[in-house]
């Protein structure tokens, strides 16, 4: 991320560069005079329209004196610190729609997550990640400011596929237990690097954030306990489909242990993988959560979900190994 931090008028010395995440640390001067924080930001600013700044604002990625604010209005005064983060999206916020949602009862709800939408909040938006969407989706609650939501998985914002949420209170604590307890299946197709040898195998390691070098590593000790399996369904000698299960779902561990194994994903810059292949400029790392099987926490009904590749590796599945869906094979 690139930081910049100024005061006043002297932020008029840098453009605001769209398409990359950048943070903003700026101090309002006395000439901020009460302005709106919409006419402060674009005045502040060059090239960042007032419109631009409305969006920015709307969505969640302006934090005034340590706080977001997400009212065009607020007024700045002399001394404000405040924070603009931008991530390089679009400032259109996601909304969930009929195609986004495969199960819906009382008590949970199961989603296709496109790719390039957050799952929770970050300082660059709170509007239009999955989270907020699917508030937005459920609508008020009587008695309540906002209706019941819990969350017991996440995926990266560049990883599409299945996702579960219960959305009532007597089924939290279930489907946490089925989640924490491992009762749960999750599977993962994943376009990868270098085939790898051996084609199948379990992976084992402690996983933790290392600040220099802004990325989740395999540490001897002082980690937390990560293990995948995976198994190849189809691979050339420079690239392979994996079908990967997970045993715990540590941050970023399929990325780190394909990557640490030899074969980073597809389109994973972060972790060695390579932005482009097959004639096809990569957006992101080639991984869909396809499978998803586990109890339900009040029914005991079993439900199983499946899905198959998005638009983008199908392409990519297509020109690596002719054929379109692993289906196919």
């Amino acid at each position: 991320m690139k930081r910049l931090e100024y005061s006043g008028l002297d932020m008029k010395q840098e453009m605001y560069q769209r398409g990359c995440k950048q943070l903003f640390r700026l101090t309002a001067g006395s000439a901020a005079g009460g302005l709106r924080l919409d006419q402060w930001l674009s005045a502040e600013i060059p090239g960042f329209s007032r419109t631009e700044a409305r969006k920015v604002i709307d969505i969640g990625g302006v934090h005034l004196d340590g706080r977001r604010v997400r009212t065009c209005s607020t007024t700045v005064c002399s001394g404000s610190k405040i924070e603009l983060h931008t991530d390089g999206f679009s400032l259109d916020p996601f909304r969930l729609s009929d195609e986004h949602i495969l199960f819906r009862d009382k008590y949970l709800i199961v989603l296709n997550k496109p790719a390039g939408i957050d799952t929770q909040p970050t300082p660059s938006r709170y509007k239009g990640t999955v989270y907020e969407a699917l508030l937005k989706l459920l609508g008020p609650v009587p008695g309540r400011k906002k209706p019941e939501l819990g969350m017991v998985q996440r995926l990266d914002r560049g990883t599409s596929g299945l996702m579960v949420f219960s959305i009532h209170q007597q089924a939290h604590r279930g489907l946490s237990k089925i989640f924490l307890e491992h009762q749960v299946d999750k599977r993962y197709l994943a376009l990868v690097q270098n085939a790898p040898d051996p084609p199948a195998a379990e992976i084992r390691s402690l996983l933790a954030r290392s600040r220099r070098l802004n990325r989740v590593v395999s540490v001897l000790r002082g980690g937390k306990n990560a293990i995948t399996r995976f198994e190849t369904r189809i691979s050339t000698r420079d690239a392979a489909l994996l079908e990967v299960e997970l045993l715990t779902g540590r941050s970023h561990q399929i990325r780190v242990h394909l990557s640490e194994a030899g074969s980073p994903l597809l389109g994973d810059g972060l972790y060695d993988g390579p932005e482009c292949c097959a004639g096809l400029s990569l957006t992101r790392p080639m991984l869909h959560a396809f499978h998803l099987e586990f109890e339900h926490p009040l029914t005991a009904a079993r439900l199983k979900f499946e899905l198959p590749l998005p638009g983008d590796m199908q392409d990519l599945h297509h020109r690596l190994f002719g054929v379109n869906d692993p289906r196919d094979i």
